[in-house]
């Protein structure tokens, strides 16, 4: 190292995390060795929650590293990384998860709602980073890849457009058969199809 300067890198982030009100794990994904196992893991999550979750500040210093953090209703996510990490960097992975989130939530970030759609969250947190690396932070494309299927969007929250390509195919085919029903009538008798 020359002149006290670390060596970038694209190993940014060492965990990302999502905790109830109460500090208890919901969704936890970790990078490196910083805690190798699910003891320390656990251990630091209940200490980062403990001084997070009365607290106004969006970052803070923690065990050697920089944790930024948002809390809604019952939950709070978090983005880790070193202490040198840039926190504009670490900023943006967190909003870009919590929006992702709250987009695969319908807006709905609770508790209730994320245990429902839980392997849609994960599938966001691999989209967004693996293995400590950042791979995407536009909340939209994250969600495109994640790729949530319009069957499971109640109809009533359903656009025209998303109704119409559902049931348009359907509604076209059934206008076809009746159609040909029409144009073409048959009667049976004994079973056997007779044209009239």
């Amino acid at each position: 190292m020359d002149g006290g300067l670390l060596e970038p890198s694209l190993y940014s982030i060492k965990a990302i995390a999502i905790l109830d009100n109460d500090g208890n794990r919901l969704l936890a994904k970790y990078y490196d060795d910083t805690f190798p196992n699910t003891k320390e893991q656990r251990n630091f999550e209940k200490n980062v929650f403990n001084k997070t979750h009365r607290a106004n500040a969006e970052i803070v210093m923690f065990e050697g590293l920089t944790c930024v953090y948002k809390s809604n209703v019952d939950l709070f996510f978090y983005v880790v990384g070193s202490s040198m990490e840039n926190e504009l960097i670490l900023s943006s992975v967190l909003n870009a998860f919590y929006d992702s989130t709250s987009q695969i939530l319908r807006k709905n970030v609770e508790k209730r709602a994320l245990l429902d759609n839980l392997d849609a969250v994960f599938l966001a947190a691999d989209e967004l980073c693996d293995g400590g690396i950042i791979l995407e932070a536009d909340s939209n494309s994250i969600v495109q890849k994640v790729a949530i299927r319009n069957d499971d969007i109640p109809l009533g929250e359903q656009t025209m457009a998303q109704i119409t390509s559902k049931y348009g195919q359907q509604v076209s085919a059934a206008t076809d058969r009746v159609m040909y029903h029409s144009f073409n009538p048959v009667s049976y008798q004994n079973g056997q199809a007779q044209s009239r």
